[in-house]
């Protein structure tokens, strides 16, 4: 055995330079795990949705939709594949930053597109309830989907599996610090709301005439700005931590890199199967990535075209943002995260579970924030009551699951159940137009209503 490990080259040398075809493919093919790559077998849907695109969109839309969904699995693989192949050809702080932001990339480009998307003037294209949704739909699918069928399938396989404390620990506090953050501005607003006051001025027998108070009082339009505001600030600080977390990772002696993880991927069953597959040359791994952000890009633009009628056929807003669209976003994670906990890798199972959860709460999901502030969209982190309620006890059910430092099939299945109820209690959840972010549509109305109304004020005042 010691005969042959100098044989086994070093996992991120490929023996060769340059651009090859036929080993180009080769090693798409295999993509990073066995799971991975029977992922590669949905490729023709990406052709077959565009082809729809072009001819069917008009006359079946939720086609294209759908054809568009699956499509984006294996174009989401291969970008992290790549993504993961290329950093593992840099020294160690840059490759974690490509890792990083290739781990990131799907969920950045379809938040972008959904608020480029936007217009608040036509109600039918009102996709801040969608990205919002999406938020939090990302950060629980990987707390309670992801890491229940890690613990399920660990479990399977062995009895229980110990993960380092530092592992949960990390994660578990710096998703408490997100949430905190998440919350605030939801918190705010529904802590005044109803101090937004107005004056309601009945004439006659006539319709009632609602009224704000001065410009310099406490209003609807006032507590909006303030939320705005606040939640453009709260994003940059969010920013910073996670780039605080980032340097932290990449530079302290003492980080779950250094004492942890790269110890748990030594000791994988399949290292050595691993470290002997044929691997991207630096040429073919950028090659795979400009290709994958193209699919990607793409797939994503015909989903959200695809939204307005997905959503006119009874699909709530809610269970799309919040459970469809994360689960097509992190499906290559997800398969990464599973085949790790099946080998025993627990500790990078449990990280690649929790750090793309740190990634949407920290950076992507201020990202898009900043990204709506920079194009005049008025994106905030005013989420529902609801939804804000379900990233909370998501939290702590996982934490109350992290703190004795072991998992087995029960603890991953109950996590899976929780998915389950959240995604039963989202399909059944009204939509914007009945259902607004903290009671907005009320205030909404009375401000329309003052609007509108007061002409007719002007009016009946004369007759008096």
């Amino acid at each position: 055995m010691n005969e042959q490990t100098p044989l086994i080259p070093h996992e991120g040398e490929s023996g060769r330079a340059g651009f090859h075809p036929r080993h180009f493919f080769l090693v798409l093919w295999r993509s990073s795990c066995y799971i991975s790559s029977l992922v590669n077998v949905l490729w023709p849907f990406v052709p077959l949705a565009l082809i729809s695109r072009l001819f069917f969109s008009v006359s079946h839309p939720l086609w294209t939709f759908a054809l568009s969904y699956i499509g984006m699995i294996p174009s989401a693989n291969l970008l992290g594949f790549a993504g993961q192949e290329l950093a593992r050809k840099m020294p160690k702080v840059a490759g974690i930053l490509i890792e990083t932001t290739f781990g990131s990339i799907v969920e950045v480009i379809l938040f972008v597109v959904l608020i480029v998307n936007h217009d608040e003037e036509d109600e039918e294209a009102n996709l801040i309830p969608v990205i919002q949704a999406a938020i939090l739909g990302s950060i629980l699918t990987n707390l309670l989907l992801c890491l229940g069928i890690c613990f399920f399938v660990g479990g399977i396989r062995h009895a229980s599996q110990r993960f380092h404390a530092i592992v949960s620990e990390a994660g578990n506090g710096l998703l408490l610090v997100a949430a905190f953050g998440l919350l605030i501005p939801s918190a705010f607003y529904s802590a005044l709301k109803s101090e937004a006051r107005v004056v309601k001025l009945a004439v006659g027998a006539g319709p009632k005439i609602v009224m704000p108070l001065r410009h310099d009082e406490f209003t609807l339009g006032k507590l909006e700005d303030d939320v705005l505001q606040i939640s453009r600030a709260t994003s940059i600080a969010l920013i910073l931590s996670f780039f605080m977390y980032i340097w932290y990772c990449a530079s302290s002696q003492h980080s779950i890199f250094d004492e942890v993880i790269e110890a748990d991927e030594h000791r994988d069953a399949d290292r050595e199967a691993d470290m002997e597959k044929p691997k991207f040359t630096a040429t073919e791994a950028v090659v795979a990535l400009v290709t994958s952000l193209i699919c990607v890009t793409a797939m994503l633009i015909l989903l959200v075209d695809e939204i307005e009628h997905v959503v006119g056929s009874g699909v709530p807003d809610q269970f799309l943002g919040l459970i469809l669209l994360p689960l097509v976003e992190k499906a290559a994670e997800h398969l990464t995260a599973i085949d790790e906990a099946w080998d025993g890798v627990i500790n990078v199972a449990l990280y690649h579970c929790l750090g793309p959860s740190i990634q949407t709460a920290l950076l992507t999901g201020p990202l898009v924030v900043i990204v709506g502030w920079a194009l005049g969209k008025p994106m905030d982190l005013n989420f529902e009551i609801f939804m804000i309620g379900l990233l909370v006890l998501s939290i702590l059910v996982v934490g109350n699951f992290l703190r004795d430092g072991e998992s087995n099939w029960l603890e991953g299945a109950l996590l899976v159940i929780v998915y389950v109820i959240t995604a039963i209690a989202c399909w059944f959840y009204p939509n914007p137009d009945v259902a607004s972010s903290n009671g907005l549509q009320s205030l909404e109305m009375i401000s329309e209503t003052s609007t509108t109304t007061l002409h007719q004020l002007k009016q009946l005042l004369e007759r008096l």
